[in-house]
């Protein structure tokens, strides 16, 4: 079984700061770093620690090939991935000593998938494979439909949320994965009971997560609501924790198809990655995944 990721490819300028820069304000960094990212490819690599079988679909310029070759060496299938004379996806990134995070997003060879990419990219999917995606890229509405109709589960993260997503074809999702930002943004609701309200009489089609932070994350099936907490650990940087819990989950999901287990994973995965900096770097192994969860088998 497949998990075929249409994703960006982003490179992260990663700088360290005290405090967010303000408006009008020149603030020193005491630490840059160049690193391979995007919800994409870090969602791809947490999908190939995880031991999912994951094959990536994006683009990056040709100068950049080397991050390709970093998710190869992590586990992803590449073979999706082109490399394009349009400039890399980029993100400036600033990560302040709580390990917090602001980014700047620049979309780059991430927005020249077309149809066609994604017609290629499926023509050899099989039942059984899942498809992911989330909306850093373009033809994300092309990545529904054309994976619904062949019969293929669908899991949309829409991250970064915007108002384009509510014109998406959404009555395609099969799984649809959403933090309290993204959820309020989806159901133009506040309160966590409203939107779990909204999402119960709305969402019937689909299956239904709400990452909640250090509150952990529920999951609504039909009638059903899963709740698991979050692990306590010490945070040193938040980047890619999302894009781990998906990656860790979804992997864990398709191959077991027990819930409570995957969320489960997908928390542990999260809780490991905080307490490492940078994103795609950050994502644990398995093995990290097993320790961490063995340590933490009463708690």
């Amino acid at each position: 079984m497949a998990i075929i990721n249409f994703g960006s490819i982003n490179i992260d300028h990663v700088y360290q700061v005290e405090h967010f820069v303000q408006p009008g304000e020149t603030l020193a960094s005491s630490h840059y770093q160049q690193l391979l990212g995007g919800k994409g490819a870090n969602q791809s690599i947490a999908l190939a620690q995880a031991g999912a079988d994951a094959r990536h679909v994006g683009s990056i310029h040709h100068s950049d090939a080397t991050f390709k070759q970093s998710l190869i060496k992590k586990g992803v299938d590449c073979r999706g991935v082109s490399c394009s004379d349009t400039p890399s996806g980029h993100a400036i990134i600033q990560v302040v000593p709580s390990g917090e995070n602001a980014i700047v997003l620049f979309g780059g060879a991430n927005q020249t998938l077309t149809e066609k990419t994604v017609s290629s990219a499926l023509a050899d999917a099989q039942a059984g494979d899942w498809v992911l995606t989330q909306n850093e890229t373009s033809s994300i509405d092309a990545v529904l439909e054309q994976a619904k109709a062949q019969g293929l589960k669908v899991a949309f993260n829409p991250a970064p949320m915007t108002e384009s997503v509510k014109s998406l074809p959404l009555h395609c999702v099969d799984l649809l994965i959403v933090n309290e930002t993204e959820a309020a943004g989806i159901t133009e609701k506040e309160s966590l009971d409203d939107i779990i309200a909204y999402f119960r009489e709305h969402w019937t089609h689909s299956e239904v997560i709400i990452t909640l932070g250090k509150a952990g994350v529920i999951m609504l099936r039909g009638e059903e609501k899963l709740q698991v907490s979050a692990f306590s650990v010490d945070a040193v940087d938040t980047t890619a924790a999302g894009d781990t819990f998906i990656g860790y989950f979804l992997a864990a999901y398709t191959q077991s198809g027990d819930a409570k287990q995957a969320l489960t994973r997908g928390c542990a995965a999260s809780a490991v990655a905080v307490t490492r900096e940078g994103a795609a770097q950050s994502i644990p192994s398995i093995q990290d995944v097993d320790l961490f969860l063995s340590a933490n088998a009463n708690t």
